[in-house]
């Protein structure tokens, strides 16, 4: 290949996944959430503005975007995140089918919830080739504080008013008002209100 060649190739991927960085698409992006009373305090990651035009990405009043927010989703897919939530620095968001976060649910740094996971069984064909499996929609109820880097998977959903700690696996239902850890997260106690 020349270096011509390499250039324009470059350029071309630069464009591609800078897009969100340009000033009049982060204008636009402000712009749809103001529309939607939401706010993001910094770079959105993953095609959000088209997501939002074409309605795949639905969000409530007043959610918060913190910085480095990744949202990502098949064409057919949808993500809704209810009023009130807040999201912070580096949270991710995956949806082969529907990922929905309940109003007024707090991700902490680096969560990741989906519904779908990377396909590897076929040993002759590179992993990030295969596509993707689900299990179904994943769901978060109402009032849901996922600590720092909780990763929850495929199918699964949480109950309202769930608390998971920092770093456990979800793989399973969670009931409502719940507290659960672990790695798969195992419920620990019920969430209790004194009077």
């Amino acid at each position: 290949m020349s270096a011509a060649a390499d250039a324009k190739l470059w350029w071309q991927k630069w464009r591609w996944y800078q897009r969100g960085r340009m000033p009049w698409v982060w204008a636009q992006l402000q712009w749809e959430l103001a529309r939607r009373r939401a706010f993001a305090r910094g770079p959105l990651h993953g095609d959000v503005l088209a997501m939002l035009r074409e309605r795949r990405l639905e969000l409530g009043e007043h959610v918060l975007f913190e910085p480095d927010v990744w949202i990502t989703a098949a064409q057919e897919a949808r993500i809704g995140i209810g009023g009130g939530s807040f999201l912070n620095i580096g949270v991710m968001l995956a949806a082969q089918q529907e990922v929905v976060i309940g109003a007024h649910c707090m991700l902490a740094n680096g969560c990741l919830v989906t519904d779908a996971d990377h396909r590897f069984d076929d040993p002759d064909k590179p992993v990030p080739w295969q596509g993707f499996t689900s299990k179904g929609p994943t769901k978060l109820g109402d009032n849901v504080w996922l600590g720092a880097h909780v990763v929850v998977t495929s199918g699964v959903s949480i109950g309202e008013r769930c608390v998971i700690g920092a770093n456990s696996v979800v793989t399973h239902d969670i009931p409502a008002f719940s507290v659960a850890a672990g790695a798969p997260a195992k419920v620990l106690r019920s969430v209790g209100f004194s009077s």
